[in-house]
């Protein structure tokens, strides 16, 4: 059983490609990594995400690539996964570490043997960031004749522009998001606890076909809304103060995001002009996107703007991130971004100002095509006050 909507077809394009650029970087193979938390390149490759273990994809330049799993999940990754190579390796254990006595693991050595691949010399990571230690000392250990390297860029570019099935997972998880979104608007109320308003977003993307949470989902109400990143707590919404949501959900691998500051009754004009003004350089940014332009030059042009209309002091960063299978992604945007936009490359326009007392984050994912975007959400860019 598959589960996903990317049809087995897509995922035997996606190691082809991946082949290709193993060969043209001069490796023998690369050995591609995922968390729970992280799933999104082995995800990418395989289907399978892992759940409390951790994974990898072993990709050699030429033959068929092998799923490695952790104790407990063999059966899991055959019902999840096209690949009919699974192999357990007690290095991608949980990390509580069982000993999983009477059980039997392959090892790396072992792995080149049974597949005939004694030949690998050169083995590049992918996931480099979260490649666990014990495989790392595992490979060093095992494999001291082999060179291991940082190979993060083979994999990463096939992941920046979307195919059409992949879009389409992403305009539904955002479909369901603003329903999400629309339920807390509905049902929010004075003295709920952040936790609790939260709860309403997560049975609105269960409900309607989400297979999880696209991230972290988030409320925050007053101060702590000035917070770049955080997590709901016991705080109680309150009446005219700044509320901050940031909802997500999940559809077959690929993530959303919808993000906007409202408020129940009115708000001091110091913290409405400030999330109006938001607004507006959300919109500037979303004029700003189209393929063919230079990331750079959108960021350079946007830190500008903002200065020229004198909030300079209230931005942290910005504008966009890349969103698909995580809500963040490569490739940044950013003021040393030397890229060009590519169609149906997928942003999250992420628009975050912050004053000593508050803040307030607007965001919405967006599809570059030429002279312009998609609009994967924009239901809710609009000030709200309730």
């Amino acid at each position: 059983m598959n589960t996903t909507t990317i049809p087995t077809s897509e995922f035997e394009e996606r190691i082809s490609k991946f082949q290709a650029n193993i060969k043209k970087e001069g490796l023998d193979a690369c050995l591609v990594h995922a968390t729970e938390s992280d799933m999104a390149h082995v995800r990418y490759l395989s289907e399978y995400w892992p759940t409390f273990e951790t994974g990898a994809v072993f990709v050699p330049a030429e033959g068929e690539v092998i799923l490695l799993v952790g104790p407990e999940s063999d059966l899991y990754a055959s019902h999840r996964s096209f690949f009919k190579n699974i192999e357990k390796m007690i290095e991608y254990r949980e990390s509580a570490e069982p000993d999983a006595p009477g059980m039997s693991f392959i090892t790396y050595k072992d792995l080149l043997i049974k597949y005939k691949l004694q030949h690998i010399k050169k083995i590049g990571i992918v996931g480099w960031a979260i490649t666990p230690l014990p495989v790392y000392t595992s490979l060093k250990e095992q494999l001291s004749d082999v060179e291991i390297v940082k190979a993060d860029m083979t994999l990463w570019p096939l992941r920046f522009v979307k195919s059409e099935n992949e879009l389409a997972c992403m305009r539904k998880a955002y479909q369901i998001s603003e329903l999400a979104v629309g339920a807390i608007l509905n049902e929010i109320k004075p003295d709920m606890t952040e936790l609790q308003v939260i709860g309403i977003a997560q049975r609105e993307i269960y409900k309607h076909g989400g297979e999880y949470e696209g991230h972290s989902l988030y409320c925050f109400c007053g101060e702590s809304t000035n917070n770049a990143i955080s997590r709901p707590t016991h705080n109680k919404i309150v009446e005219n103060e700044v509320i901050q949501i940031n909802i997500g959900a999940r559809v077959s691998g690929y993530s959303s995001s919808i993000g906007l500051p409202f408020s129940i009754g009115p708000l001091p004009e110091r913290k409405r002009r400030l999330i109006e003004f938001g607004l507006e350089a959300h919109k500037k940014t979303i004029g700003m996107i189209a393929a063919g332009k230079p990331a750079g030059q959108v960021v350079n042009d946007y830190e500008n703007w903002v200065k020229d209309q004198g909030f300079g002091q209230y931005l942290l960063y910005g504008p966009c991130h890349a969103i698909g299978m995580m809500e963040v992604e490569r490739p940044w945007m950013e003021s040393t971004s030397e890229y060009l936009l590519q169609k149906n490359m997928t942003f999250q326009v992420d628009t975050f100002f912050y004053d000593k007392d508050f803040g307030l984050r607007w965001e919405n994912g967006v599809i570059v095509k030429d002279g312009g975007v998609e609009m994967m959400s924009s239901k809710f860019m609009k000030y709200i006050e309730l």
